[in-house]
């Protein structure tokens, strides 16, 4: 079997890894609840090359996250349930939905009159299916998902009923008072692990809160964090191999300083 640009030929190689007797013994050992874990990390590769700017890269990840897309289908297939078709037809068909802009006569322009456009056909979708009358206002939100982009799912939600904050001073003044919580279990003689951890869990709720109110994704924004944090860290460890010596050998103030000198030369 050999590469090919159409989509046919990737269905076919993945229907002969699935099939029973010839096909792969790790492929068919698979299952919905087996392979989900990799289909997020794949989603998060494709996030990664992008952050990275590495296009070479993205092309690669983007095949591997099609992959997974297909490989569920594939097992759905199996189950009699749906196909890869069948995927495609429902995107096309949300899609030309929830685009009347675009392929019927609505007049939205704007990039926010267009989300309120989607979010308007979202909502009479939801309200028109059998289980509207029994979801709550923060429905629909994936437990699988990260927990700070959960966090802020659940949170815009929330705001759509009117449970939110509109100055976001007020979030600042929540997190200094979750930050002042977790001191007083410090201060306590004995410090209660759970409770502790309850509050920390507070905390960084409230700062995914304060994120959302200037239109920051935490998660990028951390992701971009943590590659900064490694940056420099890096930036450490070479002066200290310049000087003979690791990260366990010198300081805290020793690699603190030469933080602040990586945090310059930026």
């Amino acid at each position: 079997m050999t590469p090919s640009r159409d989509i046919a030929r990737l269905l076919d190689i993945m229907a002969a890894l699935r099939r029973p007797e010839t096909g792969c013994p790790w492929d068919l050992a698979q299952n919905f609840s087996t392979i989900a874990p990799y289909t997020l990390e794949e989603a998060y590769e494709v996030a990664d090359a992008i952050v990275r700017g590495d296009l070479a890269d993205l092309k690669e990840e983007l095949g591997d996250l099609l992959l997974q897309v297909v490989f569920h289908a594939r097992m759905a297939e199996e189950q009699g349930a749906f196909d890869f078709g069948d995927v495609v037809q429902a995107i096309t068909e949300k899609l030309i939905r929830r685009h009347p802009h675009v392929f019927a006569d609505e007049t939205s322009q704007t990039p926010r009159a267009v989300e309120g456009l989607w979010e308007r056909i979202k909502a009479e979708e939801k309200a028109s299916s059998k289980t509207a009358g029994q979801e709550g206002a923060l429905s629909g939100v994936p437990v699988a998902l990260p927990a700070l982009t959960r966090a802020l799912k659940l949170q815009v939600k929330a705001s759509k009923v009117g449970f939110d904050w509109k100055d976001p001073r007020a979030v600042l003044h929540k997190i200094r008072e979750e930050a002042d919580e977790i001191e007083a279990e410090l201060n306590r003689a004995e410090m209660d692990e759970t409770a502790t951890a309850a509050e920390v869990g507070d905390l960084l709720f409230a700062v995914v809160n304060l994120a959302r109110h200037f239109s920051v994704d935490p998660e990028a924004a951390l992701r971009q964090t943590n590659q900064k944090f490694e940056r420099r860290f890096a930036s450490i460890e070479r002066a200290l191999a310049a000087r003979g010596k690791a990260p366990q050998d010198s300081t805290l103030a020793e690699m603190d300083a030469l933080w602040n000198k990586a945090k310059e030369a930026e």
